[in-house]
């Protein structure tokens, strides 16, 4: 390669920078929750740490392919050697002490970043029921007695406790700025743990194709503050719509690009019912329990009347 064409390239270089940058908006590397924070760390320091063994072999790849040219008749040739200690040393060494590390740094923050395990906090945690539908989200208050439909809203520095499940296809909940995704299955609940440390509005999304519907499958999470959020707890409950066993079907019919839909009033059960609907005589207990249901649901609407009132 003549040198007119290897400065060529290097003048191309100077472009990457910028190319660097559009990863600033990034919503993984923008994270708005501790736990989110923590994997940030997590992900900068693993590849730091890796970045240890692959920039000196890129450096002397090139290196050793401009030293020893054909063009340049001052390299040394030595076709008989095979060996070096010091060499061997470096090439054994520095890998394995980094591996040691990236271990011990994977165990520790693997048990630190559990999503099932509940996060410190001296607040008492709000808990959202997550119901992954085609394709659209569904989540149930249940201390509240409200729901929605592609929306949620907590208070910042409260750590929320999300309970996961699917109507359908297998899924996966994840809203990249707060934290870990975890998968949602029918029939199965699995656990996540968040907190938002900054008010905000942050894009959920659905992390698997599950289908057609898939690429439109999003949801704001809104943090606000204690106020802000009695108040949007307020504006969902001063909606007419109920969602009960009678109701549900027709919310879970397949739709696309779904908009924010809210609940006043929820079944207190229906969550519970949508996990066990799968299980052994699952559908004969959700059809005997809709009367039961029903009249929670009465329940919860007189006592919300008498709030107004």
């Amino acid at each position: 390669m003549k040198i007119e064409q290897f400065s060529g390239y290097l003048k191309h270089l100077v472009w990457l920078p910028l190319l660097m940058l559009g990863g600033c908006n990034m919503a993984l590397l923008d994270p708005k929750g501790q736990v989110g924070m923590d994997e940030k760390s997590l992900i900068i320091t693993a590849t730091l740490l890796m970045l240890i063994v692959v920039v000196p072999v890129i450096v002397m790849t090139l290196a050793f392919a401009w030293k020893y040219r054909a063009s340049n008749t001052k390299a040394t040739y030595r076709p008989n050697w095979s060996h070096s200690n010091r060499i061997e040393l470096v090439v054994w060494l520095v890998p394995c002490v980094i591996v040691a590390i990236l271990g011990t740094i994977t165990w520790t923050s693997t048990h630190e970043l559990d999503p099932y395990r509940p996060l410190d906090s001296d607040v008492k945690p709000i808990e959202i029921q997550v119901v992954s539908l085609d394709w659209k989200w569904l989540f149930i208050y249940p201390e509240q007695g409200i729901a929605t439909v592609n929306e949620i809203a907590f208070p910042k520095d409260t750590p929320v406790n999300f309970k996961i499940t699917s109507q359908s296809a297998m899924n996966s909940f994840f809203i990249p700025q707060l934290g870990s995704q975890i998968y949602s299955m029918a029939g199965m609940q699995t656990k996540l743990h968040l907190i938002a440390n900054h008010e905000g509005s942050f894009e959920g999304i659905s992390a698997n194709l599950s289908g057609e519907g898939f690429s439109d499958m999003k949801f704001q999470a809104i943090s606000t503050s204690q106020d802000g959020f009695k108040d949007w707890v307020a504006k969902v409950k001063a909606n007419p719509e109920t969602l009960d066993l009678n109701s549900y079907p027709a919310l879970v019919e397949p739709s696309k690009a779904d908009p924010v839909r809210y609940f006043g009033a929820v079944s207190p059960t229906l969550y519970q019912h949508i996990l066990m609907q799968y299980a052994h005589g699952g559908h004969h207990a959700m059809n005997s329990a809709e009367h039961a249901d029903a009249d929670m649901v009465g329940m919860h609407m007189n006592a919300r009347t008498e709030e107004s009132n």
